[in-house]
C-alpha cells in the first residue's frame, strides 16, 4: 500500500501502438493508463459520430487492448483510459464483448456527465475530476472507462482509490495531479521532444514510457522500466512540467495545484523525486471544451525559384484574388531561399495560399483550379507542390465555463449500478489564474557580452491550448537563473519572436524550476483544426527561441 506504480501507454491518439504491451512486459505496475484526447481529437470524435453515432470513442485503444487484455488482468494491473471519447457507455460495451470474445471475465466501469447539451455545437464537454474513477476502482473494476476528464485525472483517480484520500486532502491531491500531469504525454517526460536530446543515453531514438511512484502524501517519484530508452532527469521532468500549463495556479475540477511550489530532485539513474506540492481549493466552475464546425478549408503551395521573389509572390496574389475574390484568403511567403547557389530547392522561396469560406464549392475545385490554371501564365519557373483538390471542413474550438454542481457526474460501476458523484463543497471561486510576474527592473544580473544561441543556456518546450500558446523556458543552472529571470521579459520576448509582439503575452515564473512561462494569447487562431500556421501546434516556438542569436553572459559556460 505504500506506493502505487502508475505507468502510461498513450499521450494522444496515434501515439505509439506498442506501447501498452511494453509497458506490461517491461516490469512491475499497479495501473496502467492511456491518454487519447486532445482537443483536436474530440472534433475528430465528433465527426466519427456523425457518421455513426454508435461511434464517437477512440477505436485504436480497442485493438491495443485485444493484445493485452488477457495479460492485464492476469498481473493484476488495472486500466484507466479517457479512450471513452464522446461515448464511453460505448467504448465499455466493446471491451465487455472483447473480453467476451476472448474468455476473459472483465469488469468493466465508465464515467460518464461531461457531455454538455449545446444544439449548436459539435462537441461540448466539461473536464470532469478524478473522483468517479476513484468510485470504478473501488467496485473492483478491471478496466475504467471515461470521457472527457482531466488528463491528470486518470493518475489522480487510482491514487485515491489507493490511499483512501477525500476532497480535503489538497495537497495530496495536488502532488497526485503532477504526477498525472508529467505522465500523461508519455514519453514526453523520458526524453522525447527534449531540447537537449542529444545529451541522452540513446541520443532520443526510442524513449520508454513513464512510470509515476505515488505515495500516500502525494509526492511521487517519476522513473521508467529498466533497460527502456531516453532518460528521466530534472530537466526531462521540468520541460513536461512547463508543458501546456499557465501561471502558478494549475486549475483542476479537484484541487488547484500551485506549481510554484513543485520540488524535484534526482534521486539517481532514471529517478526524480516530485515533492513539496501544496494544493488550494478547486475553482466552482468546471472548464468546457467547444468544438464546431467552421467552414471549409483549402490550401495550395508555389515555388518561387530565384529572383525577384517578392514581385513574384504578389503577381501570384493579384492574380488568385481576381480569381476567386479576396474574402478568406490568406497568403503566407516563407523565404526559405538562399541567395548564388546551384540547388533548385535551397534557391526557392514557397508561398504558402490558403482559402477558408463556409462555402465549399468556392474553398474547393473553384479554389485550386485556379491556381493549378496560373502554370503557364503567372512567373518564370512556376509551379506547385500541390495537386488541385477539394475543400475539407475544419473546426473551431473555444474554451467554456459551468458551473460544478450543474453537471451530473456519474460513476457506473461494473455491475451497472449508476453512483452519482457529488462536486467538492468548499471551493475557491477561482476563474482563472491568480498571479501574473513581469521581470524584475534590475536589469540583467550578469554582463552580456558573448553572442551566442539563447538555447546554450535554457532549455524549452511550448504547445497549444485552443488558440493560445504556452512557451516554458528554464535555466540549466543555478548560475544562470537570475539572469534568465530579469533578462527574459515580454518585451525582450516579442522582439525575439515579432510575431507574438501584436498579442496579448502574460509570463510567469517559477524559481523552483528555474523557469519563466509566457502564455500567448490568440497565436493559433481558433485552434489547431483551424490554424494556417506553419506550426499549429506552436510545438516548435520554443526551438525557435532558443535558436536566437543573443548577448549571453560571458561568465556563465555553455
Amino acid at each position: 500500500m505504500s506506493v502505487l506504480r502508475i505507468g502510461n501507454a498513450s499521450g494522444f491518439y496515434g501515439d505509439r501502438f506498442a506501447a501498452w504491451r511494453e509497458m506490461l512486459d517491461g516490469g512491475e505496475l499497479d495501473v496502467l493508463t492511456g491518454d487519447y484526447l486532445a482537443e483536436l481529437t474530440m472534433l475528430i470524435l465528433g465527426r466519427d459520430r456523425m457518421r455513426d453515432p454508435s461511434l464517437g470513442y477512440a477505436k485504436t485503444f480497442l485493438r491495443q487492448a485485444e493484445g493485452v487484455l488477457g495479460t492485464a488482468l492476469d498481473r493484476g494491473v488495472t486500466l484507466v483510459t479517457n479512450a471513452g471519447g464522446l461515448n464511453p457507455a460505448g467504448l465499455a460495451d466493446a471491451i465487455r464483448s472483447l473480453g467476451d470474445r476472448l474468455g476473459l471475465q472483465v469488469r468493466v466501469g465508465y464515467v460518464e456527465g461531461d457531455a454538455i447539451q449545446r444544439p449548436d455545437a459539435l462537441t461540448a464537454n466539461a473536464y470532469l475530476g478524478a473522483f468517479g474513477i476513484a468510485a470504478c476502482l473501488d467496485a473492483g473494476a478491471d478496466v475504467v472507462v471515461t470521457g472527457r476528464v482531466t488528463d491528470a485525472s486518470l493518475a489522480v483517480g487510482p491514487a485515491i482509490a489507493r490511499f483512501g484520500w477525500t476532497r480535503d486532502d489538497l495537497d495530496a491531491l495536488a502532488g497526485a495531479t503532477v504526477a498525472g500531469h508529467l505522465i500523461e504525454c508519455g514519453a514526453q517526460v523520458t526524453g522525447g521532444n527534449f531540447s537537449f536530446f542529444t545529451e541522452l543515453p540513446d541520443g532520443g531514438h526510442r524513449p520508454g514510457f513513464p512510470i509515476a511512484e505515488l505515495h500516500a502524501d502525494g509526492s511521487s517519484v517519476l522513473t521508467k522500466h529498466a533497460g527502456t530508452g531516453g532518460a528521466v532527469t530534472v530537466e526531462t521532468v521540468t520541460a513536461q512540467l512547463l508543458y501546456e500549463v499557465g501561471g502558478p495556479d494549475y486549475l483542476g475540477p479537484d484541487v488547484v495545484t500551485r506549481l510554484d511550489t513543485v520540488r524535484l530532485e534526482q534521486e539517481g539513474p532514471d529517478r526524480v523525486r516530485v515533492s513539496g506540492v501544496r494544493g488550494t481549493p478547486p475553482p466552482d466552475t468546471l472548464k468546457v471544451g467547444v468544438n464546431n464546425l467552421g467552414g471549409f478549408r483549402n490550401s495550395m503551395t508555389f515555388v518561387l525559384c530565384g529572383l525577384d521573389i517578392p514581385a513574384k509572390a504578389a503577381l501570384v496574389r493579384a492574380q488568385i484574388e481576381e480569381s476567386v475574390g479576396t474574402e478568406g484568403l490568406e497568403f503566407t511567403l516563407a523565404r526559405t531561399d538562399h541567395p548564388d547557389t546551384g540547388d533548385t530547392e535551397a534557391a526557392s522561396a514557397l508561398l504558402h495560399v490558403h482559402l477558408r469560406d463556409g462555402d465549399k464549392s468556392r474553398a474547393g475545385r473553384a479554389f485550386s483550379a485556379a491556381a493549378v490554371e496560373l502554370a503557364l501564365a503567372s512567373y518564370p519557373g512556376c509551379t506547385l507542390t500541390t495537386l488541385p483538390g477539394d475543400a475539407t471542413p475544419y473546426g473551431v474550438f473555444t474554451a467554456d465555463a459551468i458551473a460544478q454542481d450543474a453537471v451530473e457526474h456519474v460513476a457506473v460501476l461494473p455491475s451497472g449500478e449508476r453512483v452519482p458523484i457529488p462536486p467538492p463543497t468548499v471551493t475557491s471561486g477561482l476563474e482563472g489564474t491568480l498571479v501574473q510576474h513581469e521581470a524584475l527592473t534590475g536589469g540583467p544580473s550578469l554582463p552580456a557580452t558573448r553572442r551566442g544561441p539563447l538555447g546554450e543556456l535554457v532549455g524549452a518546450r511550448s504547445g497549444d491550448k485552443g488558440g493560445d500558446a504556452n512557451l516554458g523556458v528554464w535555466a540549466r543552472t543555478d548560475a544562470t537563473w537570475p539572469w534568465l529571470r530579469d533578462w527574459l521579459t515580454v518585451e525582450r520576448l516579442t522582439e525575439l519572436l515579432p510575431e507574438t509582439a501584436a498579442l496579448t503575452v502574460e509570463r510567469y515564473e517559477l524559481p523552483n524550476l528555474r523557469a519563466v512561462n509566457f502564455v500567448i494569447r490568440g497565436l493559433l487562431g481558433q485552434g489547431v483544426a483551424a490554424s494556417t500556421r506553419f506550426d499549429p501546434q506552436a510545438k516548435a516556438l520554443g526551438e525557435l527561441l532558443r535558436s536566437r542569436v543573443v548577448d549571453l553572459p560571458t561568465e556563465v559556460p555553455a
